[in-house]
């Protein structure tokens, strides 16, 4: 399959450009510096600027574009940059495609999204049919999946990647803990109480890899584990792996002063279930925690 991906450089589109290679799929990268390859293509979304021509080169559009929303402290202008570089990446894919004649269009656009959608849940259980909560993620989930409607209006199968914490001890939430806990100084997130949906890097890569080739799959899907945890017992797992204490728990009121904003939605809870994945049959490598923490400590 010929695929078009934006977002490759990132945490997990590194990950999924080597996945789709390793598949033998054909992958362009969109990038916003000129090509350095014969597989890259630039663009400038915030400009919307993108040739048709390499958008109907492509059989299939993955999009997992937008800065890191844990990368750096929140104030006004990185929010912005959070919202602006989603719902412009998106929209700029989605208008192109849709203004393609309909023997060019790609025929599937897999599109990143986060389980931010859902704001939060406390202990309640939600699928995708779920409505959106409240919240800056949430509003940004909001209109970064409504970017989408261009292409799913002109006919292009799309499937919104509502996606959890993968788990990887290179990068995501998990590298930041590793250190703290190796040195006994770390624990659970103010409460601990909030739900986590977490799933093995693997996981992620094989059920991208699962809707992509899937024609009866579209819309939300939860990309996340079959088990989400709560915070305490994810960092007490996490001790119990790494033969360390966790008896240091992180304040509320410390994750305010270092993360700003950020904290809000650190210490919101996430109790969501893969209901599109389940009902798809798809199945998982790590479907527990334990399971998924000795892969991504090991791999």
């Amino acid at each position: 399959m010929r695929i078009l991906m934006a977002g490759a450089s990132g945490f997990l589109g590194t990950r999924l450009l080597g996945r789709f290679t390793a598949d033998g799929h054909q992958v362009t990268r969109l990038v916003r510096r000129p090509p350095r390859g014969p597989d890259e293509r630039q663009w400038d979304p915030s400009a919307a600027q993108l040739d048709p021509g390499v958008v109907a080169d492509a059989d299939a559009v993955v999009n997992l574009a937008g800065a890191g929303v844990g990368d750096r402290r929140w104030n006004a202008g990185y929010k912005q940059l959070i919202r602006s570089s989603r719902v412009d990446s998106t929209t700029t894919l989605a208008i192109t495609m849709a203004g393609l004649p309909a023997a060019d269009r790609p025929r599937v656009l897999l599109n990143a999204s986060a389980v931010g959608w859902y704001g939060d849940t406390g202990d309640r259980a939600v699928e995708e049919d779920a409505p959106a909560g409240e919240g800056f993620l949430a509003d940004v989930c909001r209109v970064w999946e409504a970017a989408t409607r261009p292409a799913e209006d002109a006919d292009v199968r799309v499937v919104r990647l509502r996606t959890g914490l993968p788990l990887d001890r290179h990068g995501g939430m998990l590298k930041p803990q590793l250190l703290p806990m190796r040195l006994g100084i770390s624990g659970k997130l103010g409460g601990g109480r909030q739900w986590w949906p977490c799933l093995s890097m693997a996981d992620f890569l094989d059920a991208t890899a699962f809707v992509l080739a899937r024609d009866d799959v579209a819309g939300p899907v939860n990309m996340v584990g079959p088990a989400p945890v709560t915070n305490a017992e994810f960092t007490r797992e996490l001790a119990r792996l790494l033969h360390r204490p966790a008896f240091v728990p992180v304040p509320a009121l410390a994750l305010k002063v270092a993360l700003g904003g950020f904290a809000t939605e650190a210490l919101s809870s996430s109790r969501v279930l893969p209901g599109a994945l389940t009902r798809a049959g798809f199945s998982y490598r790590h479907p527990d925690l334990t399971s998924a923490l000795k892969a991504a400590l090991t791999t």
